[in-house]
This record gives structure tokens, C-alpha cells and sequence, in this order.
């Protein structure tokens, strides 16, 4: 038998459920966080390599443009075909600073040599890889789990934790397995944090509303994702996101032969 006071001792505190319910809603955004982190990445290396495989591909695809329609002007001299060789021309003319926002394939003048070199199929520089890999994803996962800042209550080990992740993701998005499993390690080896301590019931409130309010952040950022053109062709392929580059790009050849076969004609014409 038991007595009041054992009873009493015994019954749950009026915050155990909101703490509950807390602990589960910050699982559930460190969860969501990884996932939509992991999708940016996707999207942003394949963006990347989208535009050094099929870039010169279009960007030559422009210029036979231009060729075509300034020689269909000069067969015709007629004012409205000059004018549409003017604005196609203008299209492909080089923008001044556009090696560093082109990031290498292409510069103030024109193609280097390694993307004309993509147009004749010749051997070039490996391009990145589309995604980091399933190793990769793996430690990545385990650590933001681990050290995410969301887990800290004290200021000072939440900013260790926020410096400590951004090394994380900048290793995530090279792909760089050997320096994931260092800083899994570098986590392992560091500093205990101290075990969270019960808050009141206003500050556990206060903290699912900070919580519902960065998960409606990163549902935004998640469909913006979503809804741009390089996550609607992964979702074509996403097992073989190179194989659907690979046949893009045959169209586009394609296209090249056809519009040169073009400019032949009127130049042989002319």
C-alpha cells in the first residue's frame, strides 16, 4: 500500500508532456533539415554539371544562330532579317567578367579549349560527381544528428555546434568521405555537453513555436527546390542522372548538325 506522499512523488510533472513532445519535434526538424540539405546539394552538383556538360553544347547551338541569321541577311539585305541577325549576334556576344561567374568553361572571348573539346566528344576533365556518395550521405547524416545546434541549450555549445556543422556541410557538398570521417572522429573526441535541464512550461511553448516556425523556413526552401527546372530533371532520372544528361546532349549534337548543314546550304547559296 501506498501513501499519499509516495503517490504524489510518484505522478508525472505537468511539463513531461510538453518536454515530450518537444525532444520529438526537434528530432523531427533535425530529420527534415538533413533531408532538404541533402536534396540542395543534389540539385546544386547537378546544376553544376549540367552546365559543363551541356553549356558548350547550347552555347555553340547560339552562335550557329547567329551565323545563320546574318547570312541569311546578307542574301537578302532585307531590314527585318538584318535586325534579326543583330539581336541574335548580340546574343552570343561576350559579356566582360564572365570567366568568374562561368566558373572555368568559359571566358570574355569565348569557349576554352576543354569545352570546344566537349563538342568533338574528345577525352576532357572528369566532371564533378552528380552526388556526394551513399558513404558520404551516411557519415553526413550521422553527424548532423549528432552535433546539430538545436540539441544545445546553452549559447556558448550551440555556436560550437553551428561552426562545427558548417565544416560538416562544406565537406558534405565535395563529396568528401576521408574529411567526414576525420570531424566524425574530431565529434567523438570533444567535449561531453551537459545534459539538458527541465525548462517551464512557457519556454518549452516558446520553443515548438520556434520550431514549427523554422520548419514552415525550410518547407519554403524545400519547394523552391522542388519547383526549379534542375529538380524537375532529376526527378526524370534520379537513378541516372548522367544517362539523361548523356541523351540531352545527343539531342543537341543532333541539333548542331542540323543547323550547320543549314549554314552550308546558305553560304554555299550565297
Amino acid at each position: 500500500m501506498t501513501t499519499p506522499e509516495a503517490d504524489e512523488s510518484q505522478a508525472p510533472r505537468p511539463e513531461e508532456r510538453l518536454e515530450q513532445a518537444v525532444r520529438t519535434a526537434e528530432q523531427a526538424l533535425i530529420e527534415y533539415e538533413i533531408a532538404v540539405e541533402t536534396f540542395r546539394v543534389e540539385v546544386e552538383n547537378f546544376s553544376r554539371l549540367h552546365e559543363q556538360r551541356l553549356g558548350p553544347l547550347y552555347a555553340r547551338i547560339e552562335e550557329l544562330d547567329a551565323e545563320i541569321a546574318e547570312a541569311k541577311a546578307a542574301r537578302t539585305g532585307d531590314p527585318e532579317d538584318i535586325r534579326r541577325a543583330e539581336e541574335a549576334r548580340a546574343r552570343v556576344l561576350p559579356i566582360p567578367g564572365v570567366e568568374e561567374l562561368l566558373h572555368g568553361w568559359m571566358d570574355g572571348h569565348g569557349l576554352f579549349p576543354e569545352a570546344t573539346a566537349m563538342l568533338t566528344e574528345q577525352a576532357v576533365r572528369p566532371p564533378e560527381r552528380v552526388r556526394p556518395s551513399e558513404e558520404a550521405r551516411r557519415l553526413y547524416r550521422e553527424l548532423a544528428r549528432k552535433a546539430h545546434p538545436d540539441l544545445a541549450q546553452e549559447e556558448e555549445e550551440q555556436k560550437r555546434r553551428e561552426e562545427f556543422l558548417t565544416r560538416v556541410n562544406a565537406a558534405y557538398a565535395r563529396g568528401d568521405e576521408t574529411l567526414l570521417r576525420e570531424l566524425a572522429e574530431e565529434w567523438a573526441a570533444g567535449p561531453v555537453p551537459p545534459e539538458r535541464q527541465p525548462s517551464p512550461a512557457e519556454e518549452l511553448y516558446a520553443r515548438l513555436e520556434w520550431l514549427a516556425q523554422r520548419k514552415e523556413l525550410l518547407s519554403l526552401v524545400a519547394r523552391e527546390l522542388e519547383d526549379g527546372a534542375i529538380a524537375g530533371m532529376l526527378r526524370l532520372a534520379p537513378d541516372d542522372p548522367d544517362g539523361l544528361l548523356e541523351e540531352i546532349a545527343g539531342r543537341l549534337r543532333a541539333d548542331i548538325a542540323q543547323r550547320e548543314a543549314e549554314l552550308a546550304a546558305l553560304l554555299g547559296q550565297g
